[in-house]
């Protein structure tokens, strides 16, 4: 999914409603920085639900500076 609009529209459809959304936990398991201004993170999720049943996995991100923020440019979860 590509845009910040397309990404809230696929979770709003993803999770609608709160038994559908359940509890989101997340550890870190590595970070790196790449550069300056560039760090690379991997992490597994968890996430638990009551009536649908639990689910979970792992995510990477890259973290670039720009303009003075820290902003996620790329996000892989599995």
């Amino acid at each position: 999914v590509y845009g910040w609009q397309n990404t809230y529209d696929r979770y709003k459809r993803t999770y609608p409603d709160r038994a559908t959304m359940g509890i989101l936990k997340f550890d870190i398991v590595s970070k790196e920085q790449m550069g300056k201004e560039v760090y690379f993170i991997v992490g597994k999720w968890h996430l638990k639900r009551e009536e649908k049943g639990d689910i979970g996995g792992f995510f990477t991100l890259v973290f670039r500076k720009i303009k003075g923020k820290w902003l996620i440019v790329a996000d892989h979860t599995s």
